[in-house]
């Protein structure tokens, strides 16, 4: 469903990203791992047309999407819940939903993927008259998700879902986005909890400063020593 090959990717004079390639087949969970500053947003970002490669090819569905404007690209299918959720403080939970649709043709099924949000995040329909800005961390990053999954949404890519949030949350959070993937969403999940991306993904990426130094399986790398140390704590 989506391939990067030989990505570059510079702010300034600084390089970013270091020539990764990547895939992600159609129906997985694909987890990219790696400490703080190693480049899993940056790649986001340029993957979701946020950020414009200096070189490398992006292929989603097959087709050619390098460099194309994020608009274009959401119009796909490829949506991102960005880092630090980016909810709209400022508007109700439930203009935050309707605001997901808002490239949506197919106007008629729009209600009916409300209730199916509401179903995954009872949360959400007990306060969606409610101010967004005023929503806890764990009920934005909800927010934030249920936004997406409005879009209907054939590739999800996740930037840390489970920044400072409480470990149950990060539990349901992640209980959640099996459930979205079990649905039939292709996911790829850039998470500092590596641990917990591990526990859900089929295959994975481990990220150093710009550059991948090791995939495979979930179970692989959650069974490597280099993984357990870096980042499993032992």
């Amino acid at each position: 469903m989506l391939k990067v090959t030989d990505l570059n990717c510079y702010y300034g004079a600084i390089h970013a990203i270091k020539g990764i390639s990547l895939e992600v087949t159609d129906g997985d969970i694909v987890a990219l791992i790696g400490s703080n500053g190693a480049g899993k947003s940056t790649t986001l970002h340029t993957i979701s047309g946020l950020m414009k490669p200096k070189s490398g090819v992006i292929k989603y569905d097959g087709e050619d999407i390098t460099g194309m404007p994020a608009h274009k690209i959401v119009g796909k299918g490829l949506i991102q819940v960005p880092e630090g959720r980016h909810v709209f403080a400022n508007l109700t939970v439930l203009e935050n939903l309707e605001l997901g649709a808002y490239l949506r043709k197919d106007k008629e099924n729009i209600a009916n993927d409300m209730q199916e949000v509401f179903n995954k995040f009872p949360r959400l329909l007990e306060r969606k008259n409610q101010i967004s800005g005023t929503l806890s961390g764990g009920e934005q990053q909800m927010l934030a998700m249920g936004r997406a999954l409005m879009s209907k949404p054939k590739l999800l890519l996740l930037d840390e879902p489970s920044m400072g949030l409480a470990p149950l949350l990060v539990r349901e959070i992640f209980d959640i986005i099996k459930e979205i993937n079990a649905d039939g969403t292709t996911v790829l999940l850039v998470e500092q909890n590596a641990n917990m991306a591990l526990s859900i993904a089929d295959k994975a990426y481990v990220l150093e400063t710009g550059r991948i130094t090791l995939s495979g399986t979930a179970k692989e790398l959650a069974a490597s020593d280099e993984v357990r140390k870096a980042y499993l704590g032992g």
